[in-house]
C-alpha cells in the first residue's frame, strides 16, 4: 500500500472542506495582481502564511501558471524545515501527500536520483507537521489539476551550494517548475519591516545569494535557487510585495511576503543584444509612424499607416508625448498592458492630442510643428518602503518610472521627468502634487511601484 502524509495545517493555514478551499483558491486566484511575462517562469518564491495573510501573494505568483496547465509534470517544491532539526535537505517517506483536493503523487524517481548526495536525507518527521511545503499544494492543484508529481524537500542546515546542487540534478526542461516556499522578515513594527524587506526584494532582484534567515525564513533555498538562476539565466521579477498589516495582521508585529518569477533567457547575451539592436530601430519608427497617422486621421490629413507587425497584437503599455516647439504639449499614457500594443499607442496618440486636460485639442495648423515620442513601459514592480527617506534614497533618478498611490490618489512620471527634476525629494514632491496632494503629504499607507522604459522620439532616435 502506498505511504500516504496526511494533510496536517487543513483546517487552520487554510480551509479543510474541500468546497470552501476550492472557492477559497478560485477567489484569490481571480483578484491576483499578474504581471505580464515575457516567458513562462521556470521558478517561483511564494510565501506560506495561513491564506487569511499570504494568499493574494502567493495567487500573484501561481495565476500566471494557468496557460501551463498539462505542461509541467513535475513541481520540486522546497521550503525551510520549521518544526524539526534537519541537516541538509530532507526529503519525505512517503508516495503521496494528501489535501483536501485529493492526493498528490511524488516523484519516486527524482527521489531516487538525489541518493548520491551526501546533504540529502529522508526524514518523515521533518514533513509530518511542516506547513511551507503543505500549503502551496492546493494552489498547485487548484492551476496544474491533477496531472503533476511533486518532489519536495524541507531544507535545514545547508548551504546556497549545497541546495543548487540539488536544483541542478532536478532543474529538467519545460515540465519541470521550481518553487521555493518563503516568507521575508519577521514580526518587526510595519514601517521597519517595509524597509527590510525592501532590501531583500533588491537583494532577489539582484540574484545576491547571501540572504540571512532575519530576511526571510526560507533564506537557504532562496540562495540556493539564486545561485542556480545565475547559472541558468534566469531573470527574477518581482510579482508583489506586501505584509500582515495590508492583509489581516496587527502592524505592530507583520511578517513579510513577497512573490517572485524567474524566467529563463535562453540566448546567449550577444545574440539576445544583436537581435534588440537589428530590431530597435524598426520597432521606433513603427510606433511613431502608428502615433502620427492616427493624430492625422483624426484631423483630415491623409497619412499611411505601417504595414501591421504581429508584436503590434501582443499587450503592451505605453506613453505617447508630444511636444511644439520644445514645450510640453500632451502626454497620456496607460501603465498596465490589458490591450494590444498597437491599439494603445493610437489610442494614446489620440488622447494627448485631443484629451490632456492641461491643454487645447491639437489643431491642423499644429500638426506639422508636434514632435511625437513613444514610450514602452516594462512591468511595474512594487517598491516596499518604510517612509518617505527611505523611497528617496531607493530610487534611481534617469532610471526609474514611479507610480504613488494613497487612498484614490494615483500619479505617475515617466523616468525622462528626472532631466527637469533630477533631486528625488523635488522629483517627489511634484509627483505628489500631480495627484491632486500637498508636496508634504505622507502615510505608511503610500503605495510605490517602479518600472523602465524604452522610447523613441521623431528625428532623435531611440
Amino acid at each position: 500500500m502506498p505511504t500516504i502524509r496526511p494533510a496536517a495545517v487543513a483546517g487552520s493555514f487554510y480551509p479543510d472542506n474541500p468546497v470552501v478551499l476550492k472557492q477559497t483558491l478560485a477567489d484569490l486566484l481571480a483578484q491576483a495582481r499578474i504581471a505580464p511575462l515575457a516567458r513562462a517562469p521556470k521558478a517561483l518564491i511564494v510565501p506560506h502564511a495561513g491564506y487569511i495573510y499570504s494568499g493574494a501573494v502567493a495567487a500573484s505568483a501561481y495565476a500566471g501558471l494557468d496557460t501551463l496547465r498539462g505542461r509541467i509534470r513535475r513541481v520540486v517544491l522546497l521550503g525551510p524545515a520549521h518544526r524539526v532539526h534537519v541537516r541538509g535537505l530532507a526529503l519525505p517517506d512517503a508516495d503521496a501527500f494528501a489535501t483536501p483536493l485529493g492526493n498528490v503523487s511524488l516523484d519516486r524517481t527524482g527521489m531516487q536520483s538525489l541518493a548520491g548526495l551526501p546533504q540529502v536525507t529522508t526524514s518523515a518527521a521533518a514533513h509530518q507537521l511542516e506547513h511551507s511545503l503543505e500549503v502551496q499544494l492546493p494552489f498547485l492543484q487548484q492551476v496544474l489539476g491533477d496531472d503533476f508529481q511533486l518532489l519536495p524537500l524541507a531544507v535545514g542546515e545547508a548551504t546556497a551550494a549545497e541546495v543548487a546542487e540539488v536544483l541542478e540534478k532536478l532543474w529538467g526542461g519545460d515540465e519541470t517548475l521550481i518553487v521555493i516556499s518563503s516568507d521575508l522578515s519577521h514580526f518587526l513594527p510595519d514601517a521597519l519591516a517595509r524597509k527590510v524587506d525592501g532590501g531583500t526584494v533588491d537583494a532577489i532582484l539582484a540574484l545576491n545569494p547571501h540572504l540571512n534567515h532575519e530576511q526571510a525564513c526560507g533564506a537557504t533555498p532562496i540562495n540556493g535557487l539564486m545561485r542556480a538562476a545565475h547559472a541558468h539565466g534566469l531573470h527574477p521579477v518581482a510579482l508583489d510585495v506586501r505584509n500582515s498589516s495590508d492583509t489581516a495582521g496587527d502592524p505592530a508585529r507583520v511578517v513579510g511576503y513577497a512573490a517572485f518569477a524567474f524566467q529563463p533567457e535562453d540566448e546567449p547575451a550577444t545574440e539576445r543584444q544583436a537581435d534588440l539592436d537589428r530590431t530597435d530601430a524598426e520597432k521606433g519608427a513603427t510606433l511613431l509612424k502608428l502615433a502620427r497617422a492616427e493624430i492625422a486621421s483624426k484631423l483630415g490629413h491623409e497619412m499611411a499607416f505601417p504595414a501591421q507587425a504581429d508584436w503590434l497584437e501582443e499587450p503592451g503599455a505605453s506613453f505617447v508625448t508630444l511636444t511644439r516647439q520644445g514645450a510640453l504639449r500632451g502626454c497620456i499614457g496607460t501603465l498596465e498592458a490589458y490591450r494590444p500594443l498597437g491599439l494603445d499607442v493610437r489610442e494614446n496618440a489620440v488622447a494627448a492630442a485631443f484629451r490632456d486636460p492641461r491643454f487645447m485639442p491639437l489643431t491642423r495648423e499644429e500638426f506639422n510643428d508636434i514632435r511625437i515620442e513613444v514610450s514602452l513601459l516594462s512591468p511595474a514592480e512594487p517598491l516596499p518602503v518604510a517612509s518617505e527617506q527611505d523611497a528617496l534614497e531607493r530610487l534611481r533618478p534617469g532610471i526609474d518610472g514611479v507610480v504613488f498611490e494613497l487612498g484614490h490618489a494615483r500619479s505617475t512620471f515617466l523616468p525622462q521627468v528626472w532631466e527637469q527634476l533630477p533631486d528625488p525629494a523635488e522629483f517627489m514632491a511634484h509627483l505628489k502634487r500631480k495627484a491632486g496632494l500637498a508636496a508634504d503629504a505622507w502615510s505608511e499607507k503610500v503605495r510605490l511601484s517602479r518600472y523602465r522604459v524604452s522610447k523613441w522620439k521623431e528625428g532623435g532616435g531611440r
